[in-house]
């Protein structure tokens, strides 16, 4: 019954006698606070999975620290929250063309690539189709001789995402802030290299003989053909990868010795002050939710989760407020239904606080 009563709570269908019962159960005992949270956790989850999967409405939840009364007052406002009207701010300060996402061609040549592109082909001297450009994502076809191999650098800004298909096959995904160079096509023998700055969903084709490698900052990860996420973005002190199925192995640049393999359902972490790689368990799911436009978080830092805003919304935040960065959250949203006013008007509902906007900066600061 009582896990009944939890449920119709967290779905925000508990009757106001309900919920009171379910408040006097919780402060009977430490045992059925922790009850509770595993089950708003389990709640939390389950919410992302089914957005994941499918259509379903954003959920962000709150896991404020030794506030377990204020957090019971809040859960149910939380959904509702994501039905505001969608406010959006004004980022006119800053340039078109730094908001647009940059090819750069092998022969030094620069274009935007914006969504008023249309389709085009790219040939090559001898009147052979190379590529297929298309508003959203470019397709790359053939192979040429080892000494013909060329590499194009595909720019990524905050606030934009971008697909590319390669010549082998291989599909990535480009986070915002985000640089991959590449070949333009593979050469017919060797490694098929790629370098990375930022974060990346690979599916990766299968070529046995051609063994795919993704240089990202001091370490290199090395595939036959499979599909998994980096994360290698320069402000962080980390390289993570997760892998969602097949096999990979991430070593050292520099000392190939220092090696990990990963199984599907794992993330190796490379630590660039120590130079050590470590695994986990984890739900692959969360690390490659932003290929399907969600920001999914999991007992996730306030500032890892501003940074992400930064770059999902191409905005800079400044958090000045002590209580905020000491929060965690778990949940998920889809990024094409919420502005970052929706965001932080959602936070504001645990832990109060003033922001103010000057250009594409947002400054959080304590209340009076």
């Amino acid at each position: 019954m009582t896990s009944e009563i939890i449920y119709k709570y967290l779905s925000n269908e508990a009757s106001e006698q309900e919920v009171q019962i379910l408040f006097e159960w919780i402060e009977a005992s430490e045992e059925n606070k922790e009850y509770f949270i595993t089950l708003k956790k389990t709640w939390a989850l389950t919410a992302l999975s089914d957005t994941i999967s499918g259509e379903s409405v954003p959920v962000l939840s709150i896991r404020p620290k030794n506030k377990v009364l204020h957090y019971l007052k809040y859960a149910a406002v939380f959904v509702v929250l994501i039905g505001l009207s969608k406010l959006a701010f004004n980022w006119s300060q800053k340039t078109a063309s730094s908001k647009e996402i940059v090819l750069e061609w092998a022969d030094g040549r620069s274009e935007y690539l914006t969504k008023d592109n249309q389709t085009k082909l790219v040939l090559d001297d001898n009147k052979k189709v190379i590529a297929k450009k298309f508003a959203n994502q470019i397709i790359y076809f053939g192979k040429v001789q080892d000494h013909e191999v060329v590499y194009n650098t595909l720019k990524v800004p905050y606030g934009k995402r971008f697909k590319l298909t390669l010549s082998d096959g291989t599909v990535v995904s480009l986070n915002s802030g985000t640089t991959l160079k590449y070949p333009e096509q593979f050469g017919i023998n060797g490694k098929r290299n790629v370098y990375l700055t930022g974060e990346a969903f690979f599916e990766v084709a299968k070529d046995k003989q051609h063994p795919f490698i993704v240089n990202a900052n001091q370490v290199d990860v090395e595939v036959l053909g499979t599909k998994f996420n980096i994360s290698a973005y320069p402000e962080n002190p980390t390289v993570n990868s997760t892998l969602v199925e097949g096999s990979i192995q991430m070593y050292e640049a520099d000392n190939k010795q220092n090696v990990i393999l990963l199984k599907p359902n794992q993330m190796a972490t490379w630590q660039n002050n120590s130079k050590k790689i470590t695994t986990k368990e984890v739900d692959p799911a969360f690390y490659s939710a932003w290929t399907k436009g969600e920001l999914a978080f999991k007992d996730t830092p306030f500032s890892t989760i501003a940074k992400i805003i930064q770059r999902t919304y191409d905005v800079e935040i400044i958090n000045e407020n002590a209580v905020l960065a000491k929060q965690n959250f778990t949940g998920t949203i889809k990024i094409s239904e919420s502005s970052v006013e929706n965001i932080l008007e959602l936070l504001k509902r645990d832990t109060p606080f003033n922001y103010s906007v000057k250009g594409n900066t947002i400054t959080i600061t304590n209340l009076p």
